[in-house]
C-alpha cells in the first residue's frame, strides 16, 4: 500500500475516532410518548443518558407502558415534578403506540403504586423528589418489597449527586395533590368523598447537572415565575430548557416562550406538554400551541418526537437527532 494512501486511511480512522468521542460526549434525550415519532397529547416522558452511562427517567405519566416497556432499558434514575396522574402515572398504556394520538389506550391502572413507582421497583431505580413527595415514595417503595432508602430527597436549594449527575429542585407554581386513590382504604374513601387531596408540598421544576458541563432545566407544570430568571439562568446557568406550553394547567405557548427569551435564556429548548396532538407525520401542526411557541421562540426549538433520540452537547446544541 502507498504511504499517501496509509495517510489518507490513517486521517479518516482519527476523524472518525474524533467524531466518535465528540458523540460520546453528548447527552441523549429520549421522549417516550404515545405514538412513534409523534409529539402527542399526553407526552410527558423523557429519558437524559449521560456520557457516562447514567439514566434517568423524567415524568414518566402515562405513555410509558408500564415497567415492562422495551424503550425504557436500564433506568437509575426517575424524577416527578408532582403527583398529578399523567406525571406520576395513575395509569398508563398497554403497550408502546396503543391507541392513537388523540386517544391513547392508557387502560392499564397503575393505583395504587403509580407508574413511576413499579417502574422503579422493578429497574431497581432511586426515585428523586423534592417538597413533601419523598415519604410517599419511600412508603409505597417499602409497602412493595423496595428499598425505602431509593427515595430521596432534594429540596429547594439544595442538590444531590448521583451517578455523576447532579440534581436540584427549583420551585413550580402549581397544585400537587395527592389523589385519594393512592391511599386507599377508609381514609382514601373519606378524602374523595369530601373532594379533598393528600399534602405532599410544593410542585417542583429541576435542574441537572451533566458530567459533560450541560445544564438542563426542566421546568415541570408551572407558571412564570422569578426563579426562573434568579436562580434558573443566573444561579445555575441553564443552557437547556424543557418548557412545558399546555396551557391552563402551566404556562401557555406565548408565556413559555417569554420564561425562555426573557428569564432562562438557553441556547436551545425542548418542547413539552402541550396537551394537544402537535405533529403528524413528525411535522408540526399549523395552529397548534406548538407551532405558536415554535414561532414566538428566539432559539432552537427541538420538538420531542417520541423514540427519536436527540444528543446535546454541553453548551445546550443539538449535535444529533433535531
Amino acid at each position: 500500500m502507498r504511504t499517501s494512501m496509509k495517510l489518507k486511511l490513517a486521517g479518516a480512522l482519527l476523524a472518525g475516532l474524533v467524531m466518535a468521542g465528540a458523540n460520546a460526549a453528548n447527552v441523549k434525550v429520549t421522549p417516550l410518548g404515545g405514538q412513534e415519532g409523534e409529539f402527542c397529547r399526553q407526552d410527558r416522558a423523557l429519558i437524559f443518558e449521560d456520557p457516562n452511562g447514567t439514566r434517568i427517567l423524567y415524568d414518566a405519566g402515562r405513555t410509558v407502558a408500564g415497567a415492562d416497556d422495551p424503550r425504557l432499558g436500564k433506568i437509575d434514575i426517575i424524577l416527578v415534578s408532582h403527583m398529578h396522574g399523567d406525571h406520576v402515572g395513575n395509569a398508563h398504556n398497554k403497550a408502546p403506540n396503543s391507541g392513537t394520538c388523540d386517544k391513547p389506550d392508557t387502560s392499564v391502572s397503575a393505583v395504587p403504586n403509580s407508574n413511576t413507582v413499579n417502574i422503579a421497583l422493578a429497574k431497581k431505580a432511586k426515585i428523586v423528589t423534592g417538597s413533601e413527595m419523598p415519604p410517599f415514595f419511600a412508603g409505597k417503595l417499602k409497602a412493595n418489597g423496595g428499598d425505602p432508602k431509593n427515595s430521596i430527597l432534594t429540596r429547594f436549594g439544595g442538590s444531590v449527586k448521583i451517578g455523576g449527575v447532579t440534581i436540584a429542585t427549583v420551585p413550580a407554581i402549581h397544585s400537587n395533590g395527592l389523589d385519594p386513590a393512592y391511599i386507599g382504604g377508609d381514609l382514601g374513601k373519606h378524602m374523595e368523598e369530601a373532594g379533598i387531596a393528600g399534602y405532599v408540598g410544593e410542585a417542583t421544576g429541576y435542574v441537572l447537572q451533566f458530567s459533560n458541563g450541560l445544564v438542563a432545566y426542566l421546568s415541570g407544570d408551572t407558571g412564570i415565575t422569578a426563579a426562573q430568571d434568579r436562580v434558573v439562568r443566573g444561579y445555575y446557568k441553564a443552557t437547556l430548557a424543557v418548557m412545558n406550553i399546555g396551557d391552563g394547567f402551566s404556562t401557555g405557548p406565548k408565556e413559555a416562550a417569554y420564561v425562555i427569551n426573557d428569564l432562562v435564556k438557553p441556547a436551545s429548548v425542548i418542547a413539552s406538554h402541550a396537551n394537544e396532538v402537535a405533529t403528524k407525520g413528525g411535522k408540526v401542526l399549523p395552529g397548534t400551541k406548538t407551532e405558536t411557541f415554535m414561532k414566538a421562540v428566539k432559539v432552537p426549538v427541538h420538538i420531542p418526537l417520541s423514540g427519536k433520540m436527540m444528543e446535546f452537547d454541553g453548551g445546550g446544541v443539538c449535535k444529533a437527532g433535531c
